[in-house]
């Protein structure tokens, strides 16, 4: 992949990426093979981050919440000011979309290296830009703008479209705030939650609602202009894998789309974005019916580089960000397309599938990317994953001659992708890569919903064999903290006896146990650390676990106290399923609830998950809206006569 941009092209001295993590790193990369300074800004929880260090120069902007400091306009043309940046990049995500950011550069001159301030208000607001297109004759999903209209009247316009119904937010993107209701009992609820997210998100509550296609393809179609008129199509990327509205695997180009269905993709692709005059880069998103491939439903346009761009590179041979770069330079952007062979892209969440895909955090132990493929990393070892951002870490990018090559290198590569200290995607993106369907190309949104839930599955000897070897010769950093020598547990001086069994307790509660008398497990390729509180996070072939080593006087408590509990139904707390923000508080203190029934609701990562009453009787808070809290913390409590 070479950049676009030739060594006597004028383009920028100095250019401000307003981002941070993988895109960031990306970002810079190009930057510096054009022998252009970059300049990073990060907030105090990114401090020590990779992009922060590969930058020429660096720029606190604020606390760690992203509304202090990623999202802070102010703060950042400040950094550009300061550090005499021409131009600035935002990324993804953030204020790459953002109509004040892009004001705030035309007032300071900066160039913003985005579309024009009007193409931004018009495809920023999804309602806006579905009536916009529509005059250009872009064919759009039947529904309607909900904006201005009470519950009554949205219900009546409803039933005039027809059910299952889609709500989502007219500002932003991401899914965030998307709701599908079946019918009309479940609409003024969908309305609520996705009113709250989205004022949460995007500071702006409007909706939209559009027919749900049942078997929807997710298809977007790459787009550039300059300002000399020229708009192009790089091709369409396949993002139907997709769990909540968040893309989870991405391919280039789509698998097995008919070729007039192609045409009419990249045709009304360019007319949406001719519509607005467009410069720079942009994906213009569409919907195509699976079992009916030859219609195709325009549902927006991103007006900013995608998380997702890789495959487009590695399918076309072109760097976009260079590109990005050529268009806000005035350049003309003199590419023609030639798409050659297959790229897939998995993004590796920090996350916990078996546990509702429940956002993880934590220190990452050891970070150890595959060979061979691309890699677009947010991580390494050492790195903080906090709470404050998109749970999204790693993308690994696999290209071959064709689709089947390419979904089995992704596979392989994912296979030998270690991260240790926080959970991740990683085995789940293995069995989608190894799923029939999606070998076959037969692909729907509904398909990673139809594989759900996951089980658990039992750590194997192999991996029992590598964590009982790991906590007998911890790390010296481990052995000598004081929390290490004070917890209890099974490590190297406590053990019961030379041969005796090594004992672990997995997340899921469950004692797991490797029999010493056994011929000892191969473990090749198996990798493992001890984390700072004595557990120990274990690898294999893509699969990560983490095991908390019993001795045999826990076991033994454990056993006592599983007696003693008799025949107790269930606990009166309910306890946060992971760390984050209470966001919603659905009952009021004192309130008789059943079991089931929502109690709070607490967002992080961009997720947002309630809490449910764990059986009938009357309730107690124990936070409130803004409390930060920590995973398994009880957040309210149930009591009854009984209890």
């Amino acid at each position: 992949m070479n950049p676009t941009p030739t060594s006597s092209d004028v383009l920028f001295h100095t250019v401000l990426v307003a981002n941070r993590g993988e895109i960031a790193r990306r970002v810079i990369r190009t930057l510096r093979a054009l022998g252009i300074r970059s300049v990073a800004v990060y907030s105090d929880a990114d401090a020590t981050s990779p992009h922060v260090r590969e930058a020429d120069l660096a720029v606190r902007i604020g606390p760690a919440p992203a509304a202090d400091s990623y999202l802070d306009i102010d703060a950042v043309i400040a950094a550009a000011r300061a550090t005499g940046a021409q131009a600035i990049h935002p990324g993804y995500g953030f204020l790459s979309e953002s109509v004040g950011l892009a004001e705030a550069c035309e007032e300071s001159g900066v160039v913003f290296i985005g579309p024009s301030v009007d193409a931004l208000q018009i495809m920023g607001d999804k309602a806006r830009a579905r009536d916009h297109v529509l005059r250009y004759g872009v064919p759009v999903v039947p529904g309607f703008d909900a904006k201005g209209l009470s519950d009554a009247e949205i219900a009546e316009e409803a039933e005039t479209v027809g059910y299952p119904l889609l709500v989502k937010p007219s500002a932003g993107g991401g899914g965030k705030g998307m709701e599908v209701v079946a019918d009309a009992a479940g609409l003024r609820g969908a309305l609520a939650s996705a009113r709250r997210v989205a004022s949460a998100a995007f500071g702006d509550d409007a909706l939209i609602l559009e027919r749900l296609i049942r078997r929807p393809r997710h298809i977007e179609v790459q787009v550039f202009g300059d300002v000399h008129g020229t708009v192009i199509a790089l091709g369409e990327r396949e993002c139907t894998l997709q769990r909540r509205h968040q893309k989870v695997i991405e391919e280039a180009p789509s698998a097995g789309i008919p070729a007039d269905t192609r045409e009419r993709l990249l045709s009304a692709a360019v007319l949406a974005a001719e519509s607005v005059s467009y410069v720079g880069a942009g994906t213009v998103e569409f919907l195509v019916d699976a079992d009916a491939p030859d219609e195709v439903f325009f549902i927006e346009m991103n007006t900013r580089l995608q998380v997702e761009h890789p495959v487009t590179e590695e399918v076309t041979g072109l760097d976009l960000v260079a590109l990005q770069l050529r268009a806000a330079a005035g350049l003309p952007l003199d590419v023609t397309p030639r798409l050659r062979g297959h790229a897939v892209e998995a993004r590796v969440y920090a996350e916990a599938p078996e546990r509702g895909f429940l956002p993880s955090t934590g220190t990452v132990l050891l970070f150890d990317p595959p060979p061979g493929v691309r890699v677009d990393a947010a991580i390494e070892s050492g790195s903080e994953v906090t709470g404050f951002y998109d749970p999204m870490i790693a993308k690994v990018i696999a290209f071959a001659d064709d689709r089947a090559t390419a979904l089995a290198r992704l596979d392989r590569a994912l296979a030998s992708t270690v991260v240790l200290g926080v959970e991740t995607n990683i085995a789940f993106l293995r069995m989608l890569c190894q799923d029939a369907r999606v070998i076959e190309g037969d692909l729907d949104t509904g398909l990673i919903e139809s594989l759900l839930p996951l089980e658990t599955v039992k750590p194997s000897a192999s991996q029992l064999a590598a964590a009982r070897d790991a906590v007998s010769d911890p790390p010296a950093s481990v052995r000598t903290s004081p929390l290490w020598r004070e917890l209890p547990g099974w490590r190297l001086g406590t053990q019961d006896a030379p041969h005796a069994p090594f004992v672990a307790l997995t997340d899921d509660g469950d004692e797991v146990e490797l029999d010493e008398a056994s011929p000892s497990p191969s473990r090749a390729g198996v990798l493992a650390a001890v984390d700072a509180e004595g557990a120990v996070w274990v690898a294999e072939e893509g699969r990560t676990i983490r095991l908390r080593p019993l001795d045999r006087r826990q076991r033994m408590q454990r056993r006592l106290s599983a007696r003693d509990a008799g025949a107790a139904a269930t606990e009166p707390e309910g306890r946060a399923p992971m760390p984050g923000s209470v966001v919603a508080v659905h009952v009021t203190d004192g309130d008789t609830v059943s079991a089931g029934e929502a109690l709070v609701s607490i967002e992080a990562m961009k997720m947002e998950h309630p809490v449910l009453a764990p059986h009938d009787g009357v309730v107690h808070l124990l936070v409130a809206v803004g409390d930060q809290v920590r995973r398994d913390q009880p957040v309210a409590r149930v009591t009854t006569e009984e209890s």
